[in-house]
């Protein structure tokens, strides 16, 4: 009887695996959707507090190291939202940390360092920027109010931030006191920033992304490179002096709106840029920029994309050969970008998920930006009018049993001691991964390179989990 009421389970838990809402016929519910399914859906108005016009904007996202939780934090137009995402079927939010002055701000940002957030706003007068020790939230378990840590008041309002991890130097810019260019800040001690000074001779920086660099121009290898969206260019700075910042060159191109956001490329051999504007002004559709910045001082276009609508892009960030970009009215659009150096090469899109249903039109609503670095594989957008979702690529935890018995095998299953993952002759087994059935990666092992694995999961709860192999294969194993 019990091995009856266990193949039950079993079975309904395959159709159930993946989603709340899976992406069916292109459409997840009422959200158009390709290859991405929706989790769940969080509201503005449970994320934000009564002040003003609530609204959503940017975005970040934190894995707790100690406990392997992960967390959104959604910045609102009058707050910055903390949400466990840990169980993506059922986030839960955690509280708020207000605005700093008591005004609104459409534009807010938020950065990770060290396990602590940051948070400046714009247009806003004198907010600062403020620092939460995200381990706090640990300890939380009714929503609340949150107080931060710190408030750095070197400066009043700025557009955004950017952080170098590897430097622990924090990048204001567009603050509003400081002369609209970069803001440098040693923020290696979180709770005591120290201001570095300014640097103000290319106008306004909108956005920008600093790398310790390690690409393929051999002459800046071990700088700290800022490329930086100043509105009408894109202009690349060694910026490893703050007293003694060395441009390196500016990157003009056709058409240009408004120069906004952009990512380098994981080898930091190529730079996506989109422009806010440009589909405004001109008429285009979405438009990517892929600039070959193989050598520093002489970048080139490479290749432009353009989407299947005009929507404005926002936000993008890259991660491994896939572009995550969150394209406004059209939501979050997904592309390879594999192709890139090769032989007719392109962006292809191979995904979405349309957080604004409505239209795909030209026009400053729907998802804000997106985070996709998540080790779950779930990713978070945020919407400008409806708030949070967490959406994972369709498939991802799909089970091919006829794949699974022709290499592999797992044994005992179910099972109260730790099963032996065994590969048939011809295969090897290089790595392991175990999600939870709600999507939760709990254990991970690389570099296995054996035939048989004894998988240690007998310190995990009884019920239901998903053994990934080799990045391709899955099998569902239940512990009793």
């Amino acid at each position: 009887m019990k091995q009856k009421v266990l193949f039950f389970i079993i079975l309904f838990i395959g159709f159930n695996v993946n989603a709340q809402t899976p992406c069916i016929n292109g459409f997840a519910g009422e959200y158009p959707c390709n290859d991405y399914d929706l989790l769940s859906h969080t509201p503005v108005n449970i994320l934000a507090n009564t002040l003003g016009n609530p609204e959503g904007s940017d975005l970040w996202g934190w894995t707790d190291p100690t406990t392997g939780k992960e967390y959104a934090i959604a910045a609102m137009t009058n707050s910055t939202a903390f949400i466990d995402v840990s169980d993506p079927l059922n986030p839960i939010y955690l509280g708020r940390i207000d605005t700093q002055n008591g005004s609104t701000s459409f534009w807010r940002d938020v950065k990770i360092y060290n396990n602590y957030a940051f948070i400046v706003a714009d247009n806003i007068g004198a907010h600062g920027m403020q620092v939460f020790d995200l381990t706090r939230l640990r300890n939380i378990t009714t929503p609340e109010t949150i107080s931060p840590n710190v408030v750095y008041n070197d400066v009043t309002s700025c557009h955004n931030i950017v952080i170098n991890e590897d430097s622990g130097i924090a990048y204001l810019v567009d603050c509003k006191n400081t002369g609209r260019g970069i803001h440098f800040v040693d923020i290696s001690n979180p709770l005591n920033p120290v201001n570095l000074g300014n640097y103000n001779n290319e106008g306004v920086t909108h956005d920008a992304q600093v790398v310790t660099y390690n690409g393929p121009d051999t002459e800046h290898i071990g700088k700290e490179i800022l490329i930086g969206s100043n509105e009408s260019k894109v202009v690349i700075l060694d910026v490893t002096d703050k007293n003694n910042v060395v441009k390196i060159n500016d990157i003009f191109y056709s058409q240009i709106g408004y120069t906004h956001q952009g990512w380098f490329t994981e080898d930091q051999r190529y730079f996506l840029l989109g422009d806010e504007t440009d589909e405004q002004n001109f008429g285009l559709n979405t438009r990517t920029l892929v600039f070959d910045l193989q050598d520093l001082e002489s970048p080139e276009l490479e290749y432009t994309y353009e989407g299947p609508s005009n929507a404005i892009d926002h936000n993008g960030y890259v991660k491994g050969n896939t572009f995550f970009m969150a394209n406004y009215r059209a939501g979050l659009r997904v592309l390879d970008i594999s192709n890139l150096g090769n032989i007719g090469e392109q962006l292809t899109e191979i995904g979405y998920f349309d957080t604004y249903p409505d239209n795909d039109g030209t026009a400053f609503n729907g998802a804000w930006s997106v985070y996709p670095y998540f080790a779950s594989g779930n990713i978070i957008i945020n919407d400008i009018e409806r708030g949070l979702f967490i959406v994972r690529k369709s498939g991802t935890l799909s089970i091919n049993n006829e794949l699974f018995k022709d290499h592999f095998s797992i044994f005992p299953n179910p099972t109260n001691t730790n099963p032996t993952i065994k590969a048939s002759e011809n295969q090897n087994i290089k790595s392991i991964e175990v999600f939870t059935i709600l999507g939760r990666r709990i254990l991970s092992k690389q570099n296995i390179n054996q035939v048989e694995f004894v998988l240690p999961i007998t310190n995990q709860s009884k019920g239901i989990y998903i053994v990934k192999i080799n990045g391709l294969v899955s099998k569902k194993l239940v512990l009793y």
